[in-house]
Protein backbone atom coordinates (compact mmCIF):
# COMPACT_ATOMS: atom_id res chain seq x y z
CA UNK A 1 0.00 0.00 0.00
CA UNK A 2 1.44 3.44 -1.08
CA UNK A 3 1.78 5.99 1.72
CA UNK A 4 0.09 9.08 2.03
CA UNK A 5 2.11 12.41 0.72
CA UNK A 6 1.62 15.62 3.10
CA UNK A 7 -1.89 16.94 1.00
CA UNK A 8 -2.98 13.09 1.07
CA UNK A 9 -2.39 12.11 -2.53
CA UNK A 10 -0.88 8.86 -3.29
CA UNK A 11 2.35 8.75 -5.15
CA UNK A 12 0.77 8.77 -8.52
CA UNK A 13 -2.44 10.97 -8.03
CA UNK A 14 -2.38 14.22 -9.84
CA UNK A 15 -3.05 17.73 -8.27
CA UNK A 16 -6.59 19.01 -9.48
CA UNK A 17 -6.21 20.49 -12.83
CA UNK A 18 -8.44 23.29 -14.04
CA UNK A 19 -7.90 24.93 -17.49
CA UNK A 20 -9.52 27.77 -18.63
CA UNK A 21 -9.34 29.79 -22.05
CA UNK A 22 -9.22 32.97 -23.76
CA UNK A 23 -8.91 34.68 -20.70
CA UNK A 24 -6.79 37.90 -22.03
CA UNK A 25 -8.88 40.02 -24.46
CA UNK A 26 -5.77 41.62 -26.58
CA UNK A 27 -3.80 38.28 -26.87
CA UNK A 28 -4.19 36.15 -30.38
CA UNK A 29 -5.04 33.12 -27.79
CA UNK A 30 -4.65 32.54 -23.90
CA UNK A 31 -4.90 29.97 -21.31
CA UNK A 32 -4.88 29.70 -17.54
CA UNK A 33 -3.43 26.59 -16.18
CA UNK A 34 -2.89 25.49 -12.49
CA UNK A 35 -2.03 22.36 -10.87
CA UNK A 36 -3.47 22.54 -7.50
CA UNK A 37 -1.47 25.82 -6.72
CA UNK A 38 0.84 26.07 -9.33
CA UNK A 39 -0.71 28.53 -11.86
CA UNK A 40 0.90 29.91 -15.06
CA UNK A 41 -1.17 32.24 -17.39
CA UNK A 42 -0.13 31.98 -21.31
CA UNK A 43 -0.62 34.66 -24.05
CA UNK A 44 0.17 34.00 -27.72
CA UNK A 45 0.93 36.56 -29.60
CA UNK A 46 1.12 36.61 -33.68
CA UNK A 47 2.17 35.30 -36.41
CA UNK A 48 3.71 38.33 -37.17
CA UNK A 49 5.89 39.24 -39.99
CA UNK A 50 9.52 38.28 -39.81
CA UNK A 51 11.61 35.75 -38.49
CA UNK A 52 14.30 36.21 -35.39
CA UNK A 53 18.10 36.67 -36.26
CA UNK A 54 19.59 33.42 -37.57
CA UNK A 55 16.58 31.95 -38.00
CA UNK A 56 15.62 30.62 -41.46
CA UNK A 57 13.15 32.36 -43.15
CA UNK A 58 11.21 29.70 -44.86
CA UNK A 59 9.87 28.96 -41.20
CA UNK A 60 7.71 29.91 -38.62
CA UNK A 61 9.95 30.96 -35.69
CA UNK A 62 8.56 30.93 -31.96
CA UNK A 63 9.34 33.27 -29.11
CA UNK A 64 8.83 32.49 -25.75
CA UNK A 65 9.39 35.27 -22.72
CA UNK A 66 8.93 33.94 -18.78
CA UNK A 67 7.77 36.80 -16.48
CA UNK A 68 8.38 35.28 -12.78
CA UNK A 69 5.98 36.38 -10.02
CA UNK A 70 7.95 38.66 -8.72
CA UNK A 71 11.68 40.41 -9.40
CA UNK A 72 13.66 39.82 -12.47
CA UNK A 73 14.56 37.23 -14.43
CA UNK A 74 17.46 34.98 -14.17
CA UNK A 75 19.56 31.97 -14.84
CA UNK A 76 16.92 29.85 -14.18
CA UNK A 77 14.12 31.76 -16.17
CA UNK A 78 16.21 31.83 -19.00
CA UNK A 79 16.63 28.06 -18.97
CA UNK A 80 13.14 27.62 -18.88
CA UNK A 81 12.47 30.25 -21.90
CA UNK A 82 14.86 28.00 -24.01
CA UNK A 83 13.05 24.39 -23.08
CA UNK A 84 9.77 26.15 -23.65
CA UNK A 85 10.71 27.24 -27.32
CA UNK A 86 12.49 24.31 -28.29
CA UNK A 87 9.49 22.39 -27.07
CA UNK A 88 6.95 24.33 -28.91
CA UNK A 89 8.73 24.79 -31.79
CA UNK A 90 8.70 20.90 -32.25
CA UNK A 91 5.02 20.33 -32.24
CA UNK A 92 4.41 23.69 -34.08
CA UNK A 93 3.48 23.33 -38.21
CA UNK A 94 6.35 26.07 -38.77
CA UNK A 95 6.12 25.50 -42.55
CA UNK A 96 2.39 26.96 -42.62
CA UNK A 97 3.45 30.47 -41.84
CA UNK A 98 7.09 31.27 -42.90
CA UNK A 99 8.42 34.18 -42.20
CA UNK A 100 6.77 34.66 -39.13
CA UNK A 101 7.25 34.78 -35.40
CA UNK A 102 4.69 33.88 -32.98
CA UNK A 103 5.34 34.92 -29.69
CA UNK A 104 4.44 32.99 -26.09
CA UNK A 105 4.46 35.04 -23.11
CA UNK A 106 3.78 32.62 -19.68
CA UNK A 107 2.92 34.78 -16.42
CA UNK A 108 3.73 32.73 -13.19
CA UNK A 109 0.84 33.65 -11.08
CA UNK A 110 1.81 30.92 -8.40
CA UNK A 111 4.62 28.65 -7.77
CA UNK A 112 3.92 25.67 -5.74
CA UNK A 113 5.93 23.30 -7.48
CA UNK A 114 6.19 21.20 -11.23
CA UNK A 115 6.20 24.98 -12.73
CA UNK A 116 8.03 24.11 -16.21
CA UNK A 117 4.98 21.23 -16.60
CA UNK A 118 2.81 23.56 -15.92
CA UNK A 119 4.05 26.14 -18.13
CA UNK A 120 3.90 23.56 -21.02
CA UNK A 121 0.87 22.86 -20.83
CA UNK A 122 -0.64 26.85 -20.30
CA UNK A 123 1.55 27.07 -23.54
CA UNK A 124 -0.11 24.71 -25.56
CA UNK A 125 -3.43 25.44 -24.63
CA UNK A 126 -2.92 28.98 -25.57
CA UNK A 127 -1.52 27.80 -28.86
CA UNK A 128 -4.46 26.18 -29.87
CA UNK A 129 -6.80 29.19 -28.17
CA UNK A 130 -4.76 31.07 -30.91
CA UNK A 131 -5.65 28.59 -33.97
CA UNK A 132 -1.65 27.91 -34.69
CA UNK A 133 -1.30 24.92 -36.67
CA UNK A 134 0.56 22.20 -34.44
CA UNK A 135 1.61 18.60 -35.14
CA UNK A 136 -0.13 17.23 -32.27
CA UNK A 137 -0.60 18.27 -28.36
CA UNK A 138 2.38 18.83 -25.72
CA UNK A 139 1.78 17.36 -22.32
CA UNK A 140 3.90 17.58 -19.32
CA UNK A 141 4.55 16.35 -15.89
CA UNK A 142 7.32 16.31 -13.63
CA UNK A 143 8.29 13.73 -11.14
CA UNK A 144 10.61 13.55 -8.77
CA UNK A 145 12.55 10.63 -6.62
CA UNK A 146 12.74 11.08 -2.86
CA UNK A 147 15.16 9.64 -0.48
CA UNK A 148 13.80 6.37 -0.11
CA UNK A 149 13.83 6.03 -4.03
CA UNK A 150 10.06 6.10 -4.36
CA UNK A 151 9.04 8.36 -7.85
CA UNK A 152 6.35 10.93 -6.63
CA UNK A 153 4.49 12.47 -9.59
CA UNK A 154 3.73 16.26 -9.89
CA UNK A 155 5.47 17.15 -6.66
CA UNK A 156 4.90 20.26 -4.67
CA UNK A 157 7.79 22.71 -4.02
CA UNK A 158 7.94 21.90 -0.37
CA UNK A 159 8.54 18.26 -1.77
CA UNK A 160 10.68 19.03 -4.53
CA UNK A 161 13.02 20.77 -1.84
CA UNK A 162 13.50 17.50 -0.40
CA UNK A 163 13.99 15.34 -3.36
CA UNK A 164 17.21 13.66 -4.62
CA UNK A 165 16.44 14.29 -8.30
CA UNK A 166 13.78 15.85 -10.94
CA UNK A 167 12.39 15.11 -13.95
CA UNK A 168 10.22 17.06 -16.08
CA UNK A 169 9.08 15.06 -19.23
CA UNK A 170 6.89 16.11 -21.85
CA UNK A 171 4.90 13.73 -24.12
CA UNK A 172 2.93 14.06 -27.34
CA UNK A 173 -0.84 13.44 -26.97
CA UNK A 174 -0.67 10.82 -30.15
CA UNK A 175 3.31 8.44 -30.03
CA UNK A 176 2.48 8.04 -33.72
CA UNK A 177 2.92 11.57 -34.65
CA UNK A 178 6.52 11.93 -33.56
CA UNK A 179 7.71 9.05 -35.27
CA UNK A 180 8.94 9.19 -39.08
CA UNK A 181 6.86 7.10 -41.36
CA UNK A 182 8.38 3.97 -42.16
CA UNK A 183 10.60 4.27 -39.75
CA UNK A 184 12.09 0.98 -38.30
CA UNK A 185 11.18 0.29 -34.26
CA UNK A 186 14.39 -0.33 -32.22
CA UNK A 187 14.16 -3.59 -30.91
CA UNK A 188 12.98 -4.33 -27.50
CA UNK A 189 12.03 -0.18 -26.78
CA UNK A 190 8.23 0.37 -26.75
CA UNK A 191 6.67 2.65 -29.03
CA UNK A 192 4.97 4.54 -26.10
CA UNK A 193 8.27 5.82 -24.58
CA UNK A 194 8.31 8.11 -27.43
CA UNK A 195 8.75 11.55 -25.63
CA UNK A 196 9.61 15.52 -26.54
CA UNK A 197 11.59 16.69 -24.24
CA UNK A 198 13.18 15.31 -20.70
CA UNK A 199 15.11 17.35 -18.39
CA UNK A 200 16.50 16.37 -15.81
CA UNK A 201 18.03 17.66 -12.22
CA UNK A 202 20.06 15.79 -9.49
CA UNK A 203 21.28 12.24 -9.76
CA UNK A 204 18.98 9.50 -10.30
CA UNK A 205 19.75 5.96 -11.91
CA UNK A 206 18.60 4.09 -14.70
CA UNK A 207 16.20 2.35 -12.96
CA UNK A 208 14.87 5.47 -11.41
CA UNK A 209 14.96 7.24 -14.74
CA UNK A 210 12.90 4.48 -16.97
CA UNK A 211 10.42 4.21 -13.86
CA UNK A 212 9.81 7.70 -14.26
CA UNK A 213 9.37 7.68 -18.29
CA UNK A 214 6.88 4.65 -17.25
CA UNK A 215 4.56 6.50 -14.69
CA UNK A 216 4.57 10.10 -16.27
CA UNK A 217 3.60 7.90 -19.80
CA UNK A 218 0.99 7.20 -18.06
CA UNK A 219 0.10 10.11 -16.18
CA UNK A 220 0.00 12.27 -19.01
CA UNK A 221 -3.18 10.06 -20.56
CA UNK A 222 -4.58 11.37 -17.94
CA UNK A 223 -3.76 15.16 -18.61
CA UNK A 224 -3.92 14.49 -22.57
CA UNK A 225 -7.69 13.72 -22.33
CA UNK A 226 -8.34 16.52 -19.62
CA UNK A 227 -7.19 18.96 -22.47
CA UNK A 228 -8.48 17.54 -25.04
CA UNK A 229 -11.67 18.15 -22.93
CA UNK A 230 -10.89 21.49 -22.25
CA UNK A 231 -10.30 22.08 -25.73
CA UNK A 232 -13.75 20.56 -27.04
CA UNK A 233 -15.63 23.34 -26.88
CA UNK A 234 -13.70 25.80 -29.22
CA UNK A 235 -12.06 22.87 -31.50
CA UNK A 236 -14.59 20.42 -31.81
CA UNK A 237 -12.40 18.25 -34.41
CA UNK A 238 -9.05 18.72 -32.69
CA UNK A 239 -6.74 16.17 -34.15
Amino acid sequence: MEVARVDGRTLNQLRPLTCSRNVLNRAHGSARWSQGDTIVLAAVYGPKAGTRKDENPEKASVEVIWKPKSGLIGKEERECEMILRRTLQSICLRTVNPNTTTSIILQVINDDGSLLPCAINAATAALVDAGIPLKHLAVAIACGIEERGSVLLDPTKLEEQKMDAFSCLVFPNSVLSILPEASPQVEGEKTEHGIITSVNRGVMSVDSYLQCLERGRSASSKISDFLRRSLQSRVPNDS
